[in-house]
C-alpha cells in the first residue's frame, strides 16, 4: 500500500502493471483518473479498480492536493513505479 499525495497540475502518467491489479481510494481533492481509455472525474470517498494489464494514470486538475491510497497485489515495486517511463527525474530510485 502506498499513500500518494499529488499536487495541483501534477499527474501519474499512463502505465500498466502486467500482474497486478489495483485499488485507489480518493482520500481528499479531486482529479481525473484513466483506466483501459475510459476517464472518469474523481474526488474523495471514490474507490477506482485498475484489472492487471490495464493501462492506467490520474491526473490532478483542480486546486488543492489530490491524495490517495493505492494497494496493488501482488505488490508492485518502488522501482517499477519510479522507473524511466514513470518519472525519469527520479530513474534509479532504489527500494533499499
Amino acid at each position: 500500500m502506498t499513500w500518494v499525495e499529488v499536487p495541483p497540475g501534477a499527474e501519474q502518467r499512463p502505465h500498466a502493471h502486467t500482474d497486478s491489479e489495483q485499488v485507489y481510494v480518493i482520500v481528499h481533492g479531486s482529479g481525473r483518473v484513466q483506466v483501459a481509455g475510459d476517464v472518469e472525474r474523481v474526488g474523495e470517498g471514490d474507490l477506482i479498480f485498475i484489472p492487471p494489464s490495464a493501462e492506467h494514470g490520474i491526473a490532478n486538475d483542480g486546486s488543492e492536493p489530490l491524495v490517495y491510497v493505492s494497494a496493488a497485489s501482488p505488490p508492485v515495486s518502488m522501482a517499477e513505479l519510479y522507473d524511466e517511463q514513470l518519472a525519469p527525474e527520479l530513474a534509479g530510485y532504489d527500494d533499499d
